[in-house]
């Protein structure tokens, strides 16, 4: 228990045993209304609490004081929310750290730059685990969520991998409807509850929307389409009509290509792509390297020198815009890259 919070509950302590010497006498036990006050955290949390996520029940008798974080999304939350101090561990990261978060992310153990193993993390001693996408709580991934609760750590995975009671990474399902961006604030919501620090994420929830809403403002793309390429040069990974780079074209009033397909991201053919030649590139510049293609560079050297890629019309137009790989999942990252989106539309536009 830190020593802040120790205090708290002491100062609570005395004032409920105060109370109680006044109006009941010193023999008398608490009464349950004490005892339930006793039990809110500093900032304003009822313990024990119990949040429905994505299918699944989970219960805290307390803040948790050792997480680890198995996506780089849900790290920059809690980074965000500055819980560094409890963070153990993290991974599975796409880029660098966000900018404004790097000093309180150096601290942080990274247990690997992909998805760790069930050994390394449960050597962290945590009392909590979360992650961005279902893919890790499943067998074959870091270790089923029932694995976890069978060695008293409790797991979240964030809402914006859910559709319903089911994980849309987790059983590699389609959404039955688009995400929306207060999927993403559910998360900022609960994970600041789960902390005892629901202020904190009541001013990131609003410092992003302000950010959002700017981001928006004078922008009417609605005369442009849109392809969102992640990775792959054979089989290029494009964004479907489910995840979050449709939410960003969708924002911004332009068309995704691919919104017709339910699922997040789909393995297309590039015989596709030239058939939708869609107005504008929207390519991931990925840090990591693990397949060819991961780097915007090798993506435009490929669409350029391609005999078939090299008609498209945003390739002939050099209508590229570049995001981090991080930009184009759901996360807080989002909204770096409406901004950018937007502020690559809005020249396209100008040019037209």
């Amino acid at each position: 228990m830190s020593a802040g919070r120790r205090a708290g509950l002491t100062a609570v302590g005395a004032a409920l045993l105060a109370a109680t010497l006044v109006g009941c006498g010193a023999s008398e036990p608490v009464p349950e209304q004490a005892a339930a006050a006793a039990a809110v955290g500093e900032g304003g949390t009822t313990y024990p609490l119990t949040l429905a996520n994505c299918g699944q029940e989970v219960t805290f008798e307390a803040p948790p004081q050792r997480v680890v974080s198995l996506d780089q999304g849900s790290t920059e939350i809690l980074l965000s929310l500055g819980l560094e101090d409890r963070m153990v561990g993290t991974a599975s990261w796409t880029d660098p750290v966000r900018e404004d978060l790097a000093e309180a992310n150096a601290g942080v153990p990274r247990l690997a730059d992909e998805a760790p193993t069930y050994e390394v993390v449960l050597d962290t001693e945590p009392d909590l685990v979360t992650a961005s996408f279902g893919r890790h709580f499943v067998e074959g991934g870091v270790a089923e969520r029932s694995r976890f609760t069978g060695t008293g750590i409790e797991s979240y995975l964030s809402p914006t991998d859910c559709d319903g009671d089911t994980s849309i990474n987790g059983a590699w399902t389609a959404r039955t409807s688009p995400l929306t961006i207060d999927a993403l604030y559910q998360e900022i919501r609960e994970l600041a509850q789960i902390f005892d620090v629901p202020g904190r994420g009541e001013a990131l929830i609003e410092q992003l929307e302000r950010r959002r809403e700017a981001a928006l403002k004078a922008i009417d793309a609605s005369g442009l389409t849109v392809a969102f390429w992640f990775a792959d040069l054979k089989t290029p990974y494009f964004a479907g009509g489910g995840g979050s780079p449709n939410l960003l074209a969708t924002d911004a009033g332009a068309e995704n290509v691919f919104a017709d397909l339910d699922d997040d991201w789909v393995a297309t053919t590039w015989e596709t792509v030239v058939e939708r030649d869609p107005d504008v590139l929207v390519m991931g510049d990925l840090s990591r390297r693990r397949w060819p293609g991961d780097q915007a560079s090798e993506k435009i050297d490929f669409l350029e020198s391609d005999p078939l890629t090299r008609n498209l019309s945003a390739v002939a137009e050099d209508r590229y815009i570049l995001l981090h790989g991080a930009e184009l999942n759901p996360s807080i990252r989002m909204i770096d890259g409406l901004e950018e989106l937007t502020e690559g539309l809005r020249s396209f536009e100008s040019a037209q």
